[in-house]
């Protein structure tokens, strides 16, 4: 059996927000559509499911995030995950900047949950609460080989 990552999907307040959060830190859309319909129910597992969703690419070409907002049934607001927590925790991506990047996300009003960390000598990273309280961790090696 063959298997590969296809997407990570994440359900978000507002669609419009989360791809312009996630397309200035360098993601692009490859598509958006509104889907709905007994495949909906049946793939998801929700009645009635009707969602406007967006696909987006890193400039890699490799990772993809599957960004959805529900317009039925209501989204369900849960408090933003802890990274201790149990579940989902985070999408992490590598940038080139790690300053440029937090610059990047100052604009959209989200900010490191503590400040940027050191890991060896290797990588400076940090946690960043995005929109609808997705954690992003951002790193930049700093060991380039």
């Amino acid at each position: 059996m063959t298997i590969k990552l296809e997407n990570v999907g994440i359900a978000v307040r507002d669609l419009e927000e989360a791809i312009a959060f996630f397309t200035d830190l360098g993601l692009t859309v490859l598509g958006r559509d509104t889907v709905s319909g007994e495949w909906t129910d049946t793939a998801v597992g929700l009645d009635g499911n009707h969602a406007k969703i967006a696909m987006l690419q890193t400039p890699d070409g490799r990772g993809r995030l599957e960004l959805f907002e529900y317009i039925h049934p209501d989204a369900i607001e849960t408090e933003p995950t802890l990274p201790n927590e149990i579940g989902m925790h985070r999408v992490a991506f590598s940038v080139d900047n790690i300053d440029k990047a937090l610059a990047v996300a100052a604009k959209h009003g989200c900010h490191p949950l503590r400040g940027v960390a050191t890991y060896k000598d290797i990588y400076k990273l940090s946690y960043v609460r995005g929109p609808s309280g997705i954690i992003v961790m951002l790193a930049e090696e700093l060991k380039k080989d």
